[in-house]
């Protein structure tokens, strides 16, 4: 049975484009070719015919990639496919989930998750460190996985990253903007699709593979327990390749971005660039959220405003441009209305 919409990421309606390089289908199908396995009944479930996969410039869809996957990992049993020195039985990434269910918070489940995944698989290391406001889980390989061929190499820190990623975002129920992903490898012949897979800023030839996002995102309580987890796990996969549309932070990021990027303000195509959305993408997640970026505006304008009031001697004239009002005039028409008075009887108010 298919996970209900309510309970994976929200997709689009439409049918989705296949962007998922064809690299990495090739990576599987050479996984259960060295287990002696014959993989044309496992393509034929994937749809990819033999010809399609030889292109190797050519893409699949999400779904074809989730039907690969996880016929490949039956197949095997193993949800490595092949990765590691020995091999994670089906069934292994569903005990990882449940054993970090029970964290008070984010953080303390990614810790537990990335402590026992290195129980299962000795030839690489996860950790999750903080610095400052960003998070990062990053990927400490060993010498055996380092020895694997490069698009092997490459198909594995992908894979693992996006489970993480993934997972972390259903513990949340939130979409986990990255501020950036980097990669120990050159930038692959497909490097555009990378673009699907961890939308925001990349890095290749970097030092280890590693994805970074806002720290707060670590202090979120899980919002899932052992029924929904149970559910999850009859259709997994799609957690890796779907985006979630909801952002249970994203209302305090456009607050900062508002207080503190004072150039880009004042226009939503700024602030969703600053976020890494679309205007449009903007909008319809604020409503989701039950705000608006108008009301956000005047939310932040209105306490700077009654801040720069109380604290300066600036003229209303300054004041109303320090807040990103055009003239004084409709700087006083919004103020009476955040706070039922003007400018000047606030300041004589405080001032008695």
């Amino acid at each position: 049975m298919s996970t209900p919409d309510s309970e994976r990421p929200a997709a689009r309606r439409t049918t989705p484009a296949a962007v998922t390089p064809m690299a990495f289908a090739q990576v599987i199908v050479a996984a259960i070719r060295r287990r002696g396995l014959d993989p044309a009944g496992i393509l034929r479930q994937a749809q990819i015919t033999p010809s399609q996969l030889q292109k190797v410039e050519a893409r699949i869809s999400a779904l074809q990639m989730e039907w690969l996957s996880g016929a490949a990992m039956q197949a095997l049993d193993d949800e490595a496919l092949g990765a590691y020195s020995r091999r994670l039985p089906w069934g292994s990434y569903g005990m990882l989930a449940r054993a970090s269910l029970s964290a008070p918070n984010l953080g303390v489940a990614v810790q537990r998750w990335c402590r026992h995944h290195g129980l299962l698989a000795e030839d690489l290391r996860l950790h999750l460190s903080v610095l400052g406001d960003t998070a990062t889980i990053s990927i400490e390989e060993r010498p055996r996985h380092l020895a694997l061929p490069e698009d092997a190499r490459e198909f594995s820190l992908v894979h693992l990253l996006r489970n993480i990623h993934g997972l972390a975002c259903w513990y949340v129920d939130s979409r986990i903007p990255l501020h950036e992903a980097r990669f120990p490898f050159a930038a692959p012949a497909h490097a555009t699709a990378y673009v699907h897979m961890f939308p925001g800023l990349h890095r290749f030839d970097a030092t280890q593979a590693e994805i970074r996002f806002d720290a707060r995102y670590l202090r979120l309580p899980l919002v899932r327990d052992e029924a929904a987890l149970r559910l999850m796990l009859q259709r997994a996969l799609p957690l890796t390749v779907l985006q979630y549309r909801r952002d249970r932070l994203l209302v305090q990021q456009v607050r900062q971005v508002l207080a503190t990027q004072v150039g880009i303000a004042h226009e939503a195509d700024g602030i969703a660039a600053h976020l890494n959305l679309s205007a449009r993408t903007l909008h319809r997640q604020l409503k989701e959220e039950g705000a608006s970026l108008q009301q956000l505006k005047d939310e932040v304008r209105s306490a700077r405003a009654r801040e720069l009031l109380h604290r300066g001697a600036k003229p209303v004239k300054q004041v109303a441009a320090a807040v990103g009002f055009r003239n004084e005039k409709s700087f006083i028409r919004a103020f009476r209305g955040w706070t039922g008075t003007s400018p000047a009887q606030f300041r004589r108010r405080l001032q008695e």
